[in-house]
């Protein structure tokens, strides 16, 4: 389906809701299309730059928000409850910063509390706050950790995320079925053994 409506004299306008494209935009897509070896203006091709242009904005959507303020309100009133925190297996898709090419995987979330908890789908906001950005697995493990230990200010923190890298699957030494795991433990669970070991078992590791 195209990206234009025709109106009742003939014009062509962007249809109702769909972001402007800025020109330049759109012709380094064409550039990128025709150094590939295609023709940028045949039929199947026209549309695809503002298409192209427009799904970018939307993988990098994280540039546009603070992870943070999903952090910003929390509970006090748990009825005492101060034992472990774990969302389990969040889906997230990001783009690595060295090919733009997709990381598609899963992350394990777990924090320890103090005096107060956070929504639990915060922690995924978090997560895709961060992922839908141009990334390296090991800054997002490291930029999720921190920004649960900072705001939050548990008494630990631990996030495990298992992913799948197309520019090592899809390009270069084309391995198929390869995942990458990274982690990043604070406080307790890096310090503390038993708290350590628990968390890891909890979330399947």
């Amino acid at each position: 389906m195209s990206d234009y409506d025709p109106l009742v004299d003939g014009d062509i306008v962007e249809a109702p809701g769909k972001i402007p494209v800025p020109d330049d935009v759109q012709d380094a897509i064409r550039t990128l299309i025709r150094w590939a070896g295609d023709d940028p203006e045949r039929e199947g091709l026209i549309d695809t730059p503002k298409r192209v242009a427009r799904a970018w904005r939307e993988y990098c959507q994280g540039y546009e928000e603070d992870p943070a303020t999903h952090l910003a309100r929390t509970f006090e009133e748990v009825g005492g409850y101060d034992e472990l925190v774990l969302l389990k297996d969040i889906p997230f898709q990001s783009h690595c910063e060295h090919h733009m090419a997709p990381i598609i995987g899963k992350a394990s979330i777990a924090y320890m509390p103090t005096n107060r908890v956070v929504g639990i789908s915060k922690l995924a906001r978090v997560l895709n706050g961060f992922a839908r950005r141009l990334q390296v697995q090991e800054r997002l493990t490291a930029e999720v950790a921190k920004c649960i230990w900072d705001n939050l200010e548990p008494h630990g923190v631990a996030v495990v995320i298992e992913a799948s890298h197309s520019c090592m699957t899809a390009r270069g030494v084309r391995t198929p079925g390869v995942g990458m795991t990274t982690s990043r433990l604070l406080g307790c669970f890096l310090d503390d053994d038993r708290s350590r070991k628990e968390v890891l078992s909890l979330m399947g590791y």
